[in-house]
């Protein structure tokens, strides 16, 4: 396991030492290596305090948590992690290159393989015009493009992603995914935090659901999301009366026919095969 949680709670509580908020109330949670990991949620289901715990950057009330084996203050468990955080904190007056080499250079990185490393990301996060540009002149987008190239400068094992989307076009959304799909080939883990539920439909394998501190549902989004009651068949027909015939079987079998309708694609699909086309013209 990359992340394990046992029973880990968070209590705010005031000056006075009264409690606050229950935050996360003996949360199990667990992520394997390798995988793309959804945790969503409501607004205070508990996801930003799950991800301050597994930064290290605050402590629990009571439970355990462990990150890539060790605890989650553990420096050399630090150094495998990647953060994009849902606002992106950045020096406005450095340009992307100057950006991911002074993030490279924090983590000991040399000189030669941060400016490899930075060629690709910057290439990768689609920012290869803009390279040149000062973090002030970015743009929601472009700045949420350069926050993800930060984030997996040092190579992490494990990256963690909140709303990385957030800003961005169809296009611009298209490429983080794939970004995010290429981590995983590589044998990498990521943690994704998103209220876009149809963006983590589509890349993630497990999701975790909060509310009110706790796990609501958790498993693989292959079958969670399937009707195990109901069964779809899709067939080509060449003409109107074979697929009246099958539908005729069908019901012969006492199979009840639900509904009929055509294959589709995704409204992304279709935006993007629009733009590919323009390209062409």
């Amino acid at each position: 396991m990359v992340i394990e949680a046992k029973k880990l709670t968070k209590r705010y509580r005031d000056f006075w030492g009264r409690e606050k908020v229950l935050a996360l109330d003996a949360l199990d949670l667990s992520v394997r290596r390798g995988e793309i990991f959804g945790l969503l949620g409501p607004n205070g289901a508990g996801k930003t305090t799950t991800t301050k715990l597994l930064l290290g950057l605050i402590f629990p009330t009571a439970g355990e948590i462990r990150v890539l084996g060790r605890p989650p203050r553990d420096v050399e468990a630090k150094a495998r992690i990647g953060y994009l955080p849902e606002e992106s904190y950045l020096y406005r007056f450095l340009n992307a290159d100057e950006t991911l080499d002074f993030y490279g250079a924090l983590y000991g990185i040399p000189r030669r393989e941060r400016k490899r490393r930075a060629d690709l990301l910057i290439e990768q996060v689609g920012l290869a015009r803009a390279r040149k540009r000062r973090i002030k002149e970015y743009s929601k987008g472009m700045a949420r493009r350069i926050g993800l190239a930060q984030a997996l400068i040092a190579d992490p094992d494990l990256v963690i992603l909140d709303e990385p989307t957030s800003g961005l076009d169809p296009i611009g959304t298209r490429e983080v995914k794939d970004v995010i799909l290429a981590l995983k080939e590589r044998g990498k883990t990521v943690l994704l935090c998103s209220h876009l539920l149809s963006e983590v439909e589509r890349i993630c394998d497990r999701i975790a659901i909060l509310r009110s501190g706790r796990v609501a549902v958790s498993g693989e989004v292959k079958d969670l999301l399937a009707v195990k009651e109901e069964l779809r068949i899709t067939v080509r027909a060449t003409d109107g009366p074979a697929r009246e015939r099958a539908l005729s079987a069908l019901a012969r079998e006492g199979c009840e026919v639900l509904s009929t309708d055509h294959p589709r694609v995704t409204l992304e699909d279709l935006f993007l095969a629009a733009m590919r086309r323009e390209n062409k013209e």
